[in-house]
C-alpha cells in the first residue's frame, strides 16, 4: 500500500525535532509524496512554539515542488471536557488539525472512562480532524466508544509509525485492535510517520503492517491519495487549493 500524502510532521519549532519546513517538504518531493502536513505541537509542550507560530502559517506557499503543503498543528488534549491548548480562532486559519494526548502538557485523566470521554468530546469539536495515537497504552480508551464516535462525527484515527520505534511500547495490540474496529464500522485511518527529522517523511512501515494485518482497504486509510485527503478536508469546511 502506498502513500500519497504525510499528514503529521513536526519542523524545529516544536522544540525536540531536527528539520526545517523546507527540509521535510524537500524529503516528501524526493521520496514521490504529493502532499504534507506539517504539524507542529501545541504550546503545552514542553519547547513547542507560542501561538503566533500557527497564526502566521499563512505565509507557507501551498505547494512547493510540486508537494502541496498542508498548515496544521499537533493540538494537545487538557482535560477530560475534550478543551485543547490551541483556541479555535487559530484552529479556523489551518488546514488540518489533529489532536492527542501527550505527557506533561496538564492532562490528569488516567481511567479508561476519563481517558473516552476526552477523546469522544475532541472527536465532537468541528475543528479536529484525526486523532493522534489514539492506541497509547498510556492512556488507556475504550476501543470501540471511540470508533463509533469518529463514526459518528466523520473523523479519522491514526495509526502512528514512531509509536512503534520504542516511543510508546506495548501498542501493537491496541493499535491493531483500533484499526481493526475502523474497518468493521467504516471509520477513516491515517498512516502517518510523526517524524522529528526530514529523513523519516512518509515511511510507515510498521504502521502499514498494522494496516495489512487488520485487513484495511486502501479505500479506506485516507492518505493513500492526496484527493480522499482533500475531500476528506472538504467535508469539514477546509477547500485546499
Amino acid at each position: 500500500m502506498k502513500l500519497e500524502a504525510d499528514l503529521h510532521t513536526h519542523t524545529i519549532a516544536s522544540g525536540h525535532a531536527y528539520s526545517t519546513v523546507k527540509e521535510l517538504v524537500d524529503a516528501a518531493q524526493e521520496k514521490g509524496l504529493q502532499m504534507i502536513g506539517i504539524t507542529d505541537h501545541g504550546p503545552q509542550m514542553s519547547g513547542a512554539p507560542g501561538l503566533d507560530h500557527f497564526w502566521n502559517t499563512h505565509v507557507w506557499p501551498r505547494q512547493v515542488n510540486g508537494v502541496q503543503i498542508l498548515r496544521g498543528v499537533e493540538a494537545n488534549i487538557l482535560d477530560t471536557e475534550g478543551s485543547l491548548d490551541v483556541p479555535d480562532e487559530i484552529l479556523e486559519r489551518l488546514d488540518i488539525v489533529l489532536a492527542g494526548f501527550h505527557g506533561g502538557t496538564g492532562y490528569i485523566g488516567s481511567t479508561v472512562e476519563e481517558n473516552t470521554k476526552a477523546m469522544v468530546a475532541v472527536l465532537q469539536k468541528p475543528l479536529v480532524h484525526i486523532i493522534t495515537h489514539p492506541g497509547n497504552p498510556q492512556y488507556p480508551i475504550d476501543y470501540e466508544r471511540v470508533v463509533l464516535a469518529a463514526q459518528e462525527y466523520g473523523k479519522a484515527l491514526e495509526i502512528n509509525n514512531s509509536t512503534f520505534m520504542g516511543i510508546r511500547p506495548q501498542s501493537y495490540e491496541p493499535c491493531l485492535k483500533i484499526a481493526t474496529l475502523a474497518r468493521e464500522y467504516g471509520v477513516s485511518v491515517a498512516v502517518n510517520s510523526d517524524v522529528h527529522i526530514c529523513y523519516q517523511v512518509g515511511d510507515c512501515p510498521l504502521a502499514l503492517e498494522i494496516i495489512h494485518k487488520a485487513g484495511n482497504e486502501r479505500s479506506s486509510v485516507l492518505n493513500t491519495s492526496a484527493v480522499l485527503v482533500q475531500e476528506f478536508l472538504a467535508r469539514h469546511g477546509r477547500h485546499i487549493i
